[in-house]
């Protein structure tokens, strides 16, 4: 077995603790930031433990931000009338890189899953009724990932949302 100086080893260990990262990857990357100006390693460090500090979730769609709504809900030029329901961040930025959605989102947290115990209390699924409730946007868009899980969590929002709209009829 390959080893390392401690703290090398202890970078590498932690790098493979990142979605995607094999000891491979982990072992290239540690190897990049030694050949790294040490400035620009005490910025990498910094901003990492920055991007902890500073950030939280927005309170109207559970994204990203520095202040008490993201920049999506803060941007009054998006479309109001469209919302994307997406299970995670990266899902909303995923859209967001195709320049082409200009509504707004929620995130749930999450997938319905009760094999992983992760059921309706877990996500924010009662804020999202309660701000379609406000928007009433025209389409909400269930854009969950194409999984068991997924394919699950939009039909079970699906039948709330139907429910809600008839609850919502005039008699």
């Amino acid at each position: 077995m390959l080893r390392y100086a401690a703290p090398l080893e202890r970078v590498v260990q932690e790098l493979e603790r990142l979605p995607g990262i094999g000891p491979k990857s982990a072992q290239r990357l540690a190897m990049h930031l030694m050949r790294m100006n040490p400035p620009d390693v005490q910025s990498l460090g910094e901003s990492i433990l920055e991007l902890r500090r500073a950030l939280r979730e927005c309170r109207e769609c559970f994204n990203y931000s520095v202040d008490e709504l993201c920049p999506i809900c803060q941007d009054t030029g998006r479309d109001r009338s469209v919302l994307s329901v997406v299970e995670q961040p990266g899902d909303l930025m995923a859209l967001e890189r195709s320049g082409e959605y200009r509504g707004l989102y929620h995130i749930l947290g999450g997938a319905l899953s009760p094999l992983d115990g992760t059921g309706h209390e877990d996500l924010h699924i009662d804020a999202l009724m309660e701000r379609i409730m406000r928007l009433q946007p025209a389409e909400v868009i269930l854009a969950t990932s194409p999984t068991v899980d997924g394919d699950a969590t939009a039909e079970y929002l699906r039948k709330l949302i139907e429910a809600q709209n008839r609850r919502d009829e005039p008699d």
